[in-house]
């Protein structure tokens, strides 16, 4: 007894400082699952933090595609409009230009502010009086001084780069056009925007010409005003009344084109330094992210290690729990054998007390006949009741064997499903439980809203695959027709050629046919004009007899030239035009003549009236330069076949000579 107290007093100590330390577990798992709580709710900050730059990131992304998008669109619009622009230039101009932008670039010439086409701008409306009333002015290339035009064309004279004509604006001096005041007209530079210090080039490309309402209000103005006038159709009076019209196509208007370019390249350097911006934030957004996983990185291996310790101190508390779970029920079985011990010692006790009163009383012989009676009714109770015992006694090891058999079941299972189950209570009892439970929704609305992008995107391309799948089957149905109208047109074709085959097979026929009937009619010679008229109500047969009798007759006369006939018509004609073509020749021959003799005439008048000159002059020098002196020219004449000189004063009238001299 005193040895199982000692046992059941060890087992209570051991149980004691279990249930301190399992406390103790419990104390530290609490403050770790506080700090799991406060990194959870850290990681799900962070999480959203993340969510939201990712969506930051995303709708970037999206706008910097757009935005490219865009740019490659104006690119596009920019490569056309520059096109259009090179073919509506002509070309030796276009090459010009081209070439001074190159010499610009490559000598690194300042000064040079372009073409007047990239430097005017306006509104649309005006667009064809501009281009009509500049001309190829618009193609002028304005700089700042004469010099820089002559260094340009120094280069393109020596690389042969094409002409181009330039505006100095230290020369140009715009004239000063004075334009009243009128309801009906105003000045053509009032509606170009330009800047400041190209105003002269400006002036004097577009300072005389006025905008009229109409083509009667331009004739009008120009002829009492003296200005050149211009409607918005292009049709221009000059101010000295020449006049030019007509249509115009406004679809190829050069300025519209420069327009679209110049619109252009400053929508793309606006798309472009937007998508450089675009670019920059999303470079900010990846370093924040970056940042971001890091640190959800690091507190993810803090968080690991708190679970894992929490998870160690959580097996640490189920080991203790269970290992104090054993000795409670090993103190149990300590405390039940010793109540059993002392059941014993009381019933050996009790027993040892009987006896001694037993050793006290007298035997059976002394007892009385009551008490004889009454202990032969006992002895069969106590038997029965002695069998009853063992009975019972099979009975309860029976049900102390049951009750070990459900002990175990309940130790191995059910306290351990016990224990499972108190873990997840605990658990659920955990403070990091709520903020996991919010990340676990978080992150829930995450994928359902992914969920729902990526149903709208499937949705879309179904809708999209359904409408190809139509187009398609519409295209089908288009393709089957035109098969069937195909076959019906060739076989049509198939029928026309079999016609064209029997028409031409026909139209050799008579073709032969022709060929021997106009034979016959040569053969025939000329015929009289009454020839037709005469045989016409004739019939086949009286032709064909007429035909004989003719033919029969005409072999007497085999011998006879048939066609001298029209070979003396044919000469008469011939003779004919010959003549004519002499009497037009002789009257040409006669006008040279006359021309010659004009000619040598006004010769002659003008080389005598040039020397009369010099001979004045020649006089008057003379007779300043010899004092008192004389001096005369004579011109020495020389006529056909004669040998000697004729003297002639200078101022003497001379008749024309008409045989030359």
């Amino acid at each position: 007894e005193s040895l199982l107290q000692d046992e059941s007093q060890k087992l209570k100590d051991e149980i004691n400082k279990l249930t301190n330390h399992i406390e103790s577990r419990r104390s530290e798992s609490s403050k770790l699952e506080a700090v799991l709580a406060d990194k959870q709710k850290n990681h799900n900050d962070f999480t959203k933090q993340k969510n939201a730059l990712q969506d930051e990131r995303k709708s970037f992304w999206k706008e910097e595609n757009s935005v490219t998008a865009e740019i490659d669109r104006l690119k596009e619009d920019l490569v056309k409009a520059q096109k259009s622009l090179d073919h509506a230039t002509p070309g030796d101009i276009r090459r010009g230009l081209n070439s001074v932008s190159r010499i610009i670039r490559d000598h690194g010439i300042g000064g040079v502010f372009g073409p007047v086409l990239e430097l005017v701008d306006c509104e649309e409306k005006f667009f064809t009086a501009v281009e009509v009333t500049a001309g190829n002015s618009l193609f002028h290339v304005v700089v700042e001084n004469d010099d820089i035009s002559t260094r340009i064309i120094q280069v393109l004279t020596r690389e042969k780069g094409g002409r181009v004509t330039f505006i100095p604006l230290n020369r140009v001096h715009a004239p000063n056009v004075n334009v009243p005041q009128s309801s009906d007209f105003v000045p053509l530079l009032k509606k170009l925007k330009f800047r400041a210090e190209h105003r002269r080039a400006f002036e004097q490309v577009f300072g005389r010409t006025v905008i009229c309402r109409d083509l009667e209000t331009a004739t009008r103005v120009a002829r009492s005003n003296s200005l050149d006038c211009i409607t918005l159709d292009g049709d221009q009076v000059a101010k000295k009344g020449g006049m030019t019209g007509g249509f115009y196509d406004s679809r190829r208007s050069r300025l519209k084109f420069v327009k679209v370019i110049r619109d252009n390249k400053a929508e793309i350097e606006k798309k472009t330094a937007h998508l450089e911006n675009v670019g920059k934030k999303l470079k900010d957004i990846d370093k924040k992210i970056t940042d971001l996983i890091t640190k959800h990185q690091q507190m993810d291996a803090e968080r690991d290690h708190a679970k894992s310790e929490l998870e160690q101190f959580k097996a640490d508390i189920a080991s203790a729990t269970k290992q104090k779970g054993s000795l409670e029920k090993a103190l149990a079985k300590k405390e039940k054998s010793l109540a059993n011990i002392r059941n014993q010692i009381e019933q050996i006790q009790s027993g040892i007390a009987m006896k001694n009163d037993e050793m006290g009383t007298e035997l059976i012989d002394q007892l009385t006949l009551e008490e004889r009676d009454l202990l032969s009714r006992l002895n069969p109770e106590i038997t029965r009741l002695k069998e009853k015992f063992l009975s019972c006694k099979n009975s309860r090891i029976e049900i102390e064997t049951r009750k070990e058999e459900l002990e175990n079941n309940l130790s191995t299972n059910l306290m351990r499903r016990q224990k499972e189950l108190e873990a997840i209570i605990s658990s659920a009892d955990s403070k990091t439980l709520p903020v996991e439970v919010e990340a676990k929704e978080q992150e829930l609305k995450e994928s359902k809203r992914t969920l729902d992008e990526a149903t709208t995107v499937l949705k879309a391309n179904v809708d999209a695959i359904n409408a190809h799948t139509r187009q398609m089957e519409q295209l089908k149905k288009q393709r089957d027709d035109l098969k069937a109208l195909e076959a019906n047109l060739e076989q049509t074709v198939q029928d026309g050629a079999k016609d064209l085959e029997q028409l031409m097979s026909s139209r050799s026929t008579y073709l032969v046919k022709q060929d021997e009937c106009m034979k016959k009619i040569r053969d025939l010679g000329s015929l009289p004009a009454d020839a037709f008229e005469t045989y016409k109500r004739k019939n086949k047969k009286q032709l064909q007899k007429l035909l004989y009798d003719c033919n029969e007759q005409l072999k007497q006369f085999s011998h006879v030239n048939q066609k001298a006939l029209d070979q003396y018509v044919n000469f008469t004609e011939q003779r004919e035009q010959l003549q004519r073509r002499r009497a037009e020749l002789d009257a040409g021959d006669e006008k040279i003549r006359e021309l010659i003799s004009v000619l040598d005439q006004r010769k002659d008048e003008s080389i005598e009236r040039t020397f009369k000159g010099v001979a004045r002059h020649f006089r008057e020098v003379f007779s300043e330069l010899v004092q008192g002196g004389h001096g005369y020219l004579v011109m020495m004449k020389k006529k056909d076949g004669d040998a000697g000189d004729d003297d002639m004063d200078e101022d003497a009238p001379r008749e024309p000579d008409p045989e030359g001299s």
